[in-house]
């Protein structure tokens, strides 16, 4: 059975940066695409970026040069570190697993977390 929880959300002041986690049972994060999404209050769901097997990245043009998505095998893990966090970067952030190595320009996951909340005061 898949799992992915999220966790370093919090609170951090405009400009502040963060660095989220998702930890990956039942799944091998080198194998597949992996991506995050996030969820802004009153808002619909987002993708802000996506990796897939072999390593390459995308992004969402809104958060281009401000967050990065890496993955740390070892540990099993995805994760997005985010600088110059501002508050319209409020929002829930989710961790996404595809059942496949490689991302498709649709975004579509079939696994997901619970999200972990990221609040930016100003």
């Amino acid at each position: 059975q898949v799992q992915l929880v999220e966790s370093g959300g919090g609170s951090v002041q405009a400009g502040g940066s963060l660095r989220l986690s998702c930890a990956a049972s039942g799944y091998t994060i080198g194998s597949h695409c992996m991506g995050w999404f996030r969820r802004a209050p009153g808002a619909g769901r987002e993708w802000v970026a996506s990796m897939n097997s072999d390593g390459h990245t995308s992004y969402a043009d809104s958060v281009k040069g401000q967050f990065t998505i890496s993955k740390d095998y070892a540990k099993n893990t995805l994760n997005l570190q985010m600088i110059d966090l501002q508050s319209e970067d409020t929002a829930m952030f989710y961790c996404a697993g595809s059942r496949w190595p490689g991302c498709d320009s649709r975004h579509e996951f079939q696994y997901w977390g619970q999200g972990t909340q990221v609040t930016v005061s100003s």
